[in-house]
């Protein structure tokens, strides 16, 4: 009887332990323990307590091998994890080349980015009569600068790497 007594008393508290779970309306509809009670007031999410909760598993995926498939082929030859020397120059200088055009095409970025930004004076436009506005913008150009540039140094430095 004592327990019984101990165990009803404890049961609010070890369903406050466990956070209660709310449901939240709206497309897609949320269910959530990591809300507090007058956040969940204020967004219209109900408590879910003592309403059965499922949880289901996905289905496992078979290996590919128990599924009959092919095995895939290495792209290396059967001695080791070698590749030919005339293969990996080719890809070396595949792989130059995409730089190098990235890089040409983030400097070419940049340099229009530094052009708008003329210093950090650049022309007002008609949509900004709120000087507010217009430095939000010399904002957003000034980290887009920053960005561009450490784009530009990445690309050397890999570029130097070969």
């Amino acid at each position: 009887m004592k327990s019984i007594t101990l165990l009803l008393l404890l049961s609010p508290m070890l369903a406050q332990a466990q956070g209660v779970v709310y449901r939240c309306p709206g497309p897609p509809v949320l269910y959530t323990d990591a809300l507090s009670a007058k956040e969940a007031e204020a967004k219209g999410c109900k408590s879910i307590e003592g309403a059965p909760v499922s949880v289901l598993q996905a289905p496992r995926r078979a290996a590919p091998a128990a599924m009959g498939a092919p095995q895939a082929q290495p792209a290396t030859p059967a001695s080791g994890n070698r590749v030919e020397p005339q293969l990996q120059k080719q890809r070396d200088n595949e792989r130059r080349q995409v730089l190098e055009t990235e890089l040409r095409q983030a400097e070419a970025r940049l340099a229009e980015l530094q052009r708008e930004y003329q210093g950090g004076n650049p022309e007002r436009r008609g949509d900004e009569r709120n000087y507010a506005k217009y430095q939000e913008r010399v904002a957003e150009l000034k980290a887009a600068i920053g960005r561009q540039e450490s784009d530009v140094a990445a690309l050397k430095r890999e570029l130097s790497k070969l």
